[in-house]
């Protein structure tokens, strides 16, 4: 029987904790004044995100639904990855993939067309932004041989943090799918 001395034993131990310790990913701290990119959009710091949530949600989301549109699992990954994060790229990924396991899609089956958010919220937790969002998307959905317009309405909390100089969802829970309006459209904005 091999017998380790008890302080040997520690001294390994320890190390080893030391070891993982500083192999944990370090969060880099951010400053009021960085600025992030998103897609479509100029750099944003993080006050600058809280104030254009309104358009910074919408541009993330809509990354997110061309995701979605995609029908190769590395090329759902990688445009989830381009603004998702953590626990929201593996939740959402898993359900794009999940939904393909039925059969999968020989080709693209859906159109984004415009996302309008509705009633949504957001505050700040530090350097990242918590979106309680409602947004209601408008798209064209192709099954074999024809197409339908849809209009669904989505709530979800979101919680958007700047990571590796991007802004990008690092948590998504959906609470609600509303198809009422399915094949609706809604008004476009007045201009004045």
């Amino acid at each position: 029987m091999n017998r380790i001395p008890l302080f040997s034993g520690l001294a390994v131990l320890g190390a080893a904790a030391v070891g993982a310790f500083l192999m944990m990913p370090m969060r880099d701290a951010v400053s009021e004044t960085d600025a992030f990119t998103a897609p479509g959009l100029d750099p944003m710091t993080i006050e600058e995100a809280r104030t254009e949530f309104w358009r910074l949600t919408p541009a993330l989301l809509l990354v997110v639904y061309d995701a979605f549109g995609q029908t190769q699992e590395d090329a759902i990954y990688d445009t989830l990855a381009s603004v998702t994060h953590g626990d929201a790229l593996e939740y959402l990924y898993l359900e794009r993939v999940g939904a393909m396991a039925g059969g999968g899609l020989e080709e693209a089956d859906q159109t984004i067309h415009e996302i309008k958010l509705l009633n949504t919220r957001v505050s700040r937790d530090g350097a990242a932004l918590a979106i309680d969002a409602s947004w209601q998307v408008i798209g064209t959905v192709g099954h074999a041989e024809h197409l339908h317009v849809r209009g669904n309405t989505y709530s979800a909390d979101l919680l958007v943090s700047p990571v590796e100089g991007a802004w990008r969802i690092t948590d998504f829970e959906l609470l609600e799918v509303n198809r009422d309006a399915a094949g609706e459209t809604f008004l476009a904005p007045q201009i004045n």
